[in-house]
């Protein structure tokens, strides 16, 4: 007899490959600055008023204006200052970031959890990523953070659709399996659907792929791969226990894993500075 786990998850790729499955948007903020900037009449004061608009999201993105991400040599107080120094495509990157936490909500304490569980998750790596990307001239540090952020998006509509199926939600293990087993494929429709650039796209469709190698230099894929290691050393997730000298992204990146663990010391105060301004 099929299992409830085998006939959702084959059920939910079949809606997934026709078209049927409801996949999240982005929230509305991100999407009018994103019009904006893409408006060749619009000014970086028209993108600033759109922020200001929002006023959780217009304090968030001054905080982040100021951590070290952006290494700013003077204190900036105004979305204006903000949005001007940063640059297109920095705001629209930053922007998406903040507001995706719209995203992670659910109607049910028990999706809550891990909605809040995977954010709380994506946040880390996203810092972390932010962090490992600085030393790469060819990896900009404000992708690297919405790479990180983005990297497991696919399992928010197996989330929102599991509420409807007690028999999966009450039962952790069935719900990891299907989201292991989903989440990527999704997280790339995703992405495409957004228009998110080819980088990100392959974020989501390869992250899980530890042993993946590929020629020419290190990538976003790279980055969140590393980043999701070091967020699992010594914890219990399966991740915790790889040899990390079988990983490729870590050579690709020039990072050494003769040690226990990555040297993060100087990246520390960049990685809790980014977090505290995306929670």
């Amino acid at each position: 007899m099929e299992s409830a786990e085998t006939s959702f998850l084959e059920t939910l790729m079949n809606d997934l490959e026709n078209d049927r499955l409801v996949l999240p948007t982005l929230p509305e903020v991100a999407l009018k600055v994103r019009d904006t900037l893409e408006d060749d009449d619009a000014s970086m004061v028209d993108v600033a008023n759109v922020i200001t608009s929002d006023t959780a999201l217009s304090a968030r993105l001054i905080q982040i204006s100021n951590s070290p991400l952006l290494r700013a040599s003077r204190q900036i107080e105004t979305v204006e200052a903000a949005v001007t120094r940063m640059g297109s495509n920095m705001v629209r990157n930053l922007v998406t970031s903040i507001a995706m936490e719209q995203m992670f909500q659910a109607t049910t304490d028990a999706t809550d959890r891990r909605l809040r569980a995977i954010w709380d998750n994506s946040t880390q790596v996203a810092a972390i990523c932010s962090a490992l990307a600085m030393p790469h001239k060819h990896l900009q540090a404000d992708q690297a953070l919405l790479a990180g952020l983005v990297h497991d998006i696919g399992s928010l509509p197996i989330l929102s659709r599991v509420e409807d199926y007690p028999e999966i939600l009450d039962k952790a293990n069935a719900l990891d399996s299907i989201i292991d087993k989903a989440h990527v494929k999704i997280g790339e429709a995703i992405l495409k659907k957004w228009g998110f650039s080819e980088d990100l796209v392959k974020v989501a469709a390869e992250h899980e792929n530890l042993t993946r190698d590929h020629d020419g230099p290190s990538d976003y894929v790279d980055l969140v791969i590393v980043a999701n290691l070091q967020n699992a050393h010594e914890t219990e997730h399966p991740y915790g226990s790889v040899d990390w000298k079988t990983i490729p992204a870590f050579e690709k990146l020039g990072m050494s894993t003769d040690i226990s663990i990555v040297d993060m010391d100087e990246a520390n105060e960049n990685i809790e500075a980014v977090r505290n301004a995306l929670l």
